[in-house]
């Protein structure tokens, strides 16, 4: 697919999706959600890729929420097919099984903040607002903004958001759990290059296991998540890195991982 709305890079082994529409904000409109979609598919087909960026554009916006143009024309049964498209967009980074990091450089609201969400983890700028404003359109969040936020920050909080509409500052956001840190605008882009390549550095079996456990972990009970997590350490166990990281304990050096 030729790119029209996102910029798609791959250095070293960590890989960059940007939503690329400065002058609409980056709103997601559904051309951009395709190409997002097979990008994504490209990401968790290549082995060699350790680590994924999303971010926006510029220095205004993440992702400033959804095209209005093409909302204004949704029905009922169009609405739903508009809903379950985004869904399973940002499932599929959620589930990708390697890691994948939000940079959030300005207004990631609505779709945008749904899409900082399906992220792993999430780093923000100083400037970044965040919020699902939708019911200010008569409407409520359906890229699964009302799932994942109440898991991350709490019901309550969750619930006050969606309901009022209120954006929150970055500051806020890093207080209520939403952002793993945040840093100057200027600073954002090699921070974010900084974590991703420490991530990069580790053994990927046990990267991906982990990412595995936590994220498919979250929704089972407590007894099953155990289960999950033994079954993935035994994985580990069974690797190659797993001999090649504990005898580099041993022997006081730097461990070399095959990532196999």
């Amino acid at each position: 697919m030729e790119y029209q709305n996102i910029l798609f890079e791959i250095k070293d082994s960590i890989a960059t999706i940007t939503i690329n529409r400065p002058k609409k904000y980056n709103a997601l409109n559904n051309q951009t959600i395709e190409e997002l979609d097979d990008a994504i598919t490209k990401v968790a087909n290549n082995d060699d890729i350790y680590v994924l960026i999303i971010t926006g554009a510029g220095d205004k916006a993440f992702v400033a929420g959804a095209d209005i143009s093409e909302l204004n024309k949704l029905t009922l049964l169009k609405g739903k097919e508009f809903s379950e498209k985004g869904q399973a967009v940002f499932d599929k980074i959620e589930k990708l099984g390697k890691p994948v990091i939000a940079a959030v450089n300005g207004f990631a609201l609505g779709g945008g903040c749904e899409l900082a969400l399906a992220c792993h983890i999430r780093l923000a700028s100083e400037n970044a607002k965040f919020g699902q404003p939708e019911v200010n359109l008569g409407v409520i969040p359906g890229y699964g903004g009302t799932q994942r936020l109440s898991r991350l920050i709490n019901t309550g909080r969750a619930l006050e958001y969606i309901l009022t509409g209120d954006m929150i500052d970055a500051q806020e956001a890093y207080k209520i759990g939403l952002v793993n840190k945040v840093y100057p605008a200027e600073e954002l882009r090699n921070k974010t290059l900084e974590l991703a390549n420490k991530i990069a550095s580790k053994g990927q079996i046990a990267v991906r296991m982990a990412t595995k456990a936590v994220v498919n972990g979250y929704d089972l009970t407590k007894d099953e998540g155990m289960k999950l997590e033994a079954s993935l350490f035994a994985v580990c166990c069974g690797s190659e890195d797993f001999k090649e990281g504990t005898s580099a304990f041993l022997e006081k050096r730097k461990p070399e991982f095959k990532n196999r």
